[in-house]
């Protein structure tokens, strides 16, 4: 019986079963295929609609949320269909967005809980957050501060992540492990 299940691809693969995978012309080039242990994300960059000239702001804005709405609206079914067949080849949930211009939504992402231990110190953290209005609970503050760490240490984290996957291939070529 061939298995076509594989619960680890490499990102080369993922990238290359969703490029093999989605229809022609839903994108205006390749779409980005970021994945974790837990899911799949694919966004795609959408054709900016056409507009006068003299279009506003607010036009071009109200423009190019219609444009993802509409994507989002149209490929709905097929989209379904192409995330099943991945999550049984992957291992995954799938997740789907789309950007057009500075625009971007992402539709529905999974939200994976994470347990952790804080300190009396790191607690005050979350609190003094969720006090000052800036988060909803502890748990929202702790999100909030992971978004600002990726974004202000995103090239560190990059870095790391690319000495992460190097370790990974030195592993995969060592000898079999019994």
């Amino acid at each position: 019986m061939n298995d076509d299940r594989n619960p680890s691809p490499t990102d080369d693969e993922l990238k290359g079963w969703f490029a093999g995978r989605l229809p022609v012309g839903w994108f205006s080039g390749p779409p980005a295929v970021d994945a974790d242990r837990e899911e799949i994300l694919v966004v795609g960059d959408l054709p900016e609609p056409e507009l006068l000239a003299d279009a506003t702001p607010e036009t071009r804005e109200t423009a190019l949320a219609a444009r993802i709405q509409g994507f989002r609206e149209d490929t709905r079914a097929q989209r379904m269909r192409i995330a099943d067949e991945a999550q049984l080849r992957f291992g995954r949930r799938v997740s789907w967005g789309a950007r057009c211009g500075d625009q971007k939504v992402l539709f529905t992402t999974v939200s994976v809980p994470s347990m952790t231990r804080l300190r009396m110190p790191e607690r005050r953290v979350l609190d003094t957050l969720v006090e000052a209005g800036v988060a909803r609970s502890r748990s929202h503050a702790l999100a909030w501060c992971v978004r600002l760490v990726a974004r202000h240490q995103d090239e560190w984290l990059k870095d790391l992540r690319d000495a992460l996957t190097r370790v990974e291939k030195v592993r995969g070529e060592g000898p079999e492990q019994g």
